[in-house]
């Protein structure tokens, strides 16, 4: 008699525990409390063609990723392309997609561009990263690179990302996304990423149709409001029975979930972990704003962390000739710009868009769109991995394998896959 699981959450994590149980023969119904499937990955559609709401790539060294579709057979849809990155400061432009735009970075004197292109290097040795618990990024970062370094480079985008914490954020964190990037470079020092085509949502859907051909169900719109031992209940006030229930939603919402079932000590103890938002901007423009794909923005007077030329990256022709921009924002979500309403949102960007880019006109853009997510990014602070639940909860028939609890790793959806079958395999050996 095959076992049943529940799974709360059809984004990365769900969809691949869900997909790997199915396989193993587990009765599979996962709940997804919005329409659509795929998480922090979840798109609409462009001219016909998938775009996700929140920009998304995934790194050539991202080996999860590619396995997971290697086991559905779809390798023909990985597309692996060059990209450029720039960073704007102090008004002006400059190129950062190789060593030698690097050594020609004139806002930092040479000694500090050598200390700079070191600190990619660095990270590369550090093989024991527990004792950067102890160290902010701040503080760890002007140790290798210098004042000036950080002041220019790194502190602009610490606050872009983080905001009124970004003096709080461990050395971990800014370690493994340095490491990351550094292992995704090509010939002469060049930065491949890597697309799926027809865009992570056509990723998505390949793996519910395999949870749906293996027996399994997913439920979309389908909001749980609470969790026991043995059922979940869904917002329409149906209990839903299985032998396991797997929660990989964000963890004030499985808080929510499990208050009634569970003691007040152990939901302090889930909520530990904090996280901010993020609202973003997608402009689908009849031109382009530049070549650069990722345009860090260094500017403290700029309230974006990032502008993201989509088409930079994945060709017009995928969009019929519209040009796909992101324009980013990491916030708390108890700050203003937060609420503001989408027409909002768009008015209040568009003076920096023009600063950046004085040739644009707003009749440039066809459409746009405002996405929000309030928990977007935990916050690793020092001593984490102190905080991180475990994935088994007091109810002994549920666990939970979220983006917080990706550690030392930062979230993203090479992890979420990483994890998701980690724990479906855990569960299947019943060491969960």
């Amino acid at each position: 008699m095959s076992k049943s699981i529940n799974i709360v959450g059809a984004g990365f994590t769900g969809l691949t525990m869900g997909y790997y149980l199915s396989k193993a023969g587990w009765k599979v119904t996962i709940f997804e409390k919005d329409d659509t499937v795929g998480g922090l990955a979840g798109s609409y559609k462009v001219e016909g063609t998938y775009l996700e709401k929140f920009y998304h790539h995934w790194f050539t060294n991202d080996v999860h990723v590619i396995d997971l579709i290697k086991d559905l057979n779809c390798e023909e849809n990985i597309i692996h392309r060059p990209i450029k990155n720039g960073m704007y400061y102090a008004n002006n432009f400059f190129k950062l997609s190789s060593p030698l735009d690097l050594l020609k970075f004139k806002p930092l004197n040479f000694i500090n561009r050598i200390r700079l292109g070191f600190v990619v290097l660095a990270v590369r040795f550090i093989k024991n990263w527990m004792p950067l618990e102890k160290i902010t990024a701040k503080n760890w970062l002007i140790k290798i690179c210098g004042p000036q370094g950080y002041k220019v480079v790194w502190e602009p985008l610490l606050k872009g990302k983080f905001g009124r914490y970004a003096e709080e954020v461990s050395a971990v964190w800014f370690w493994n996304k340095l490491k990351l990037r550094g292992g995704s470079r090509g010939e002469k020092g060049k930065e491949y990423l890597s697309y799926y085509k027809g865009g992570f949502a056509m990723l998505a859907d390949k793996m519910m149709e395999e949870i749906i051909k293996n027996g399994g169900q997913v439920l979309t719109s389908s909001p749980v409001i609470e969790v026991t031992n043995d059922y979940v209940k869904t917002a329409d006030g149906n209990t839903h029975p299985a032998d396991k229930t797997a929660l990989t939603v964000a963890l004030p919402i499985v808080a929510k979930m499990m208050k009634q079932n569970v003691s007040d000590d152990y939901i302090q103890q889930l909520l530990k972990v904090r996280y901010i938002g993020n609202i973003c901007l997608t402009m689908e423009l009849s031109r382009s704003l530049s070549d650069i794909y990722w345009l860090n923005v260094n500017d403290p007077d700029f309230p974006f962390v990032g502008v993201i030329e989509h088409t930079n990256f994945e060709p017009t022709e995928s969009y019929k000739g519209r040009h796909i921009v992101y324009m980013s924002k990491y916030l708390p979500t108890d700050e203003k710009l937060y609420a503001l309403t989408e027409k909002e949102f768009f008015e209040y960007t568009l003076p920096y868009i023009k600063r950046m880019f004085p040739d644009f006109e707003e009749n440039w853009v066809l459409a746009y769109h405002v996405w929000k997510e309030e928990y977007s990014q935990p916050l690793v602070t020092l001593d984490y991995s102190k905080v991180i639940p475990d994935y088994k909860t007091p109810l002994p028939n549920v666990v939970i394998n979220t983006m917080a609890q990706i550690y030392p790793e930062d979230r993203g959806t090479n992890y979420a896959i990483r994890e998701g079958k980690r724990i479906a395999l855990k569960i299947n050996d019943n060491l969960l």
